[in-house]
């Protein structure tokens, strides 16, 4: 038998290899820009929404018509209605490595339905008032990321039983059929028992999925650019926590498609104490910078009443001799700056704070009536801007301030020698005429992948090496059902 040879075998090695190298990268191998963790303080405030949205629920739940006869009796129950929920012993948590538990223990559910009753001649019809005591639910909603990259419930498993129930009847008669009561109240209890679970159900898979729709994943931020709030795997849950990664990716609406890598450093969140945290990587602001980039957005004009006089008068000034040298009538004619960056402003994060690093190109022309433009000179600008981050309701705002400022010519040092006078006079002008636009646009702000209805309150941001951490307690401006409801309606409305 032969022995393949070397060269065979590294053929084969290396085709091997190139195969590893080409397979695409899964969803989890993608680093995340943007990071959310609810915590078990966040949990306990959001059990209040889920009990009082739970109680909505099973206030609702219809059951059939029930028909019988024993001996000589035969009933009819029916318009049942739940007048009382009590629902004392609620707890909500996480159930590790799948989602969130719901469970009610020990509670109570009061009913009234209407009887109709024939023995032997004797016809009667009235009211029967019932309690349900030792209701018992045990609902576990399993969290997953859907194929659009959305958080979403699963499957539900649930559990409800009912220990026991009484029903008091009223009218003439009433106490008559007391003993009839037991029989009808197993049935009752029957049918309420399978009635919690569907209505649960209903609730997670239906309503809840509904509410989590509202949570951003592909939007658009403006007219120029969008933000990718996919999920990129399954929520990691543990007993203190549920933490999603999301590819936290700003891009250009022209080019939805196109990807930035992702070399920052991931995230990291080690706290508990507030009810949700965000932490966001050097990678989140660098996408919008580049996408904004892309879009061209990074270019401006200083002309007429935005340009002093004395601004003007200093760069006539400096450029006399050029001018001169064009044509001395050139004197009177207004001048511009036309600012532009040359490439993507990068975002830099350290433990003291965030900054905004930015090279653009500014030409200085003249401006003559009726006539093209004329350039009289083009240098580079250096700038960093101090940013400062923060958050209103779930909009994430960023605040910037002009630190450094250099300028430089690129034709030679002498020239550049020749631009120092225009160093302090631009920088003011930058800081009155351009940075001031940039912070009216920014303190719109971006959504982050929060619900509707929900916003951060009492936030405090930490600055680390390479990223920043958000944490926040939460604040419901809107309930559950009416987020829900509004959601639904907008759809049917759509619909039509």
């Amino acid at each position: 038998m032969d022995t393949p040879s070397c060269s065979h075998s590294g053929t084969m090695t290396a085709f091997i290899v190139s195969v590893l190298f080409l397979l695409p990268l899964t969803m989890a191998d993608i680093t995340p820009g943007c990071k959310i963790r609810f915590t078990s303080r966040g949990l306990e405030m959001l059990k209040y929404e889920t009990q009082k949205f739970v109680e909505e629920e099973l206030s609702n739940i219809t059951m059939p018509e029930m028909k019988g006869k024993e001996g000589r009796f035969q009933y009819t129950i029916n318009n049942v209605k739940i007048t009382e929920l009590n629902l004392t012993h609620v707890d909500l948590r996480f159930q590790p490595d799948l989602g969130l538990l719901f469970e009610v223990e020990n509670s109570s559910i009061t009913l009234n339905f209407q009887r109709r009753i024939l023995y032997w001649f004797f016809f009667d019809v009235g009211s029967i008032n019932a309690s349900a005591e030792g209701v018992n639910i045990h609902t576990a909603l399993n969290l997953i990321r859907d194929d659009m990259g959305r958080l979403k419930i699963s499957n539900i498993t649930c559990d409800a039983y009912i220990t026991k129930m009484k029903a008091k009847f009223s009218g003439t008669l009433g106490r008559v059929y007391d003993f009839i009561a037991t029989f009808l109240t197993t049935g009752m209890r029957f049918l309420l028992n399978q009635q919690i679970c569907p209505s649960m159900d209903r609730a997670g898979l239906v309503l809840i999925n509904s509410l989590l729709e509202t949570i951003p994943v592909r939007s658009e931020v403006d007219s120029y650019i969008g933000i990718d709030y996919s999920l990129l795997q399954d929520p990691v849950v543990t007993e203190s926590s549920l933490d999603m990664d999301f590819r936290g990716m700003f891009y250009e609406l022209k080019n939805e498609n196109e990807t930035l890598p992702n070399n920052a450093v991931n995230p990291i969140m080690t706290e508990y104490d507030k009810m949700v945290y965000l932490a966001l990587s050097e990678y989140f602001f660098d996408s919008g910078l580049d996408a904004y980039f892309k879009a061209e957005m990074f270019k401006t004009e200083i002309s007429n009443g935005r340009m002093s006089k004395d601004m003007e008068m200093l760069l006539k000034t400096t450029y006399f001799a050029t001018i001169m040298m064009l044509n001395p009538a050139l004197m009177e004619a207004p001048l511009s700056l036309e600012l532009e960056t040359t490439s993507p402003p990068r975002c830099t994060i350290k433990s003291s704070g965030a900054s905004v690093s930015v090279n653009a190109i500014v030409n200085v022309l003249v401006l003559p009536p009726g006539q093209d433009p004329v350039q009289l000179s083009s240098m580079t600008m250096e700038t960093k801007f101090n940013a400062k981050v923060s958050m209103k309701g779930k909009r994430l705002t960023v605040h910037m301030d002009l630190r450094r400022f250099k300028i430089f010519s690129n034709k030679s040092a002498l020239e550049s020698l020749a631009l120092i006078p225009l160093q302090g006079p631009l920088k003011t002008m930058l800081q009155i005429s351009v940075v001031p636009l940039i912070n009216n646009y920014t303190k719109r702000g971006v959504q982050i992948p929060l619900a509707e209805g929900m916003d951060f309150i009492e936030e405090v941001v930490t600055y680390h090496n390479g990223y920043i951490v958000i944490g926040a307690d939460l604040h419901f401006t809107t309930g559950l059902r009416e987020v829900i409801q509004s959601k639904m309606e907008g759809e049917s409305a759509n619909a039509v």
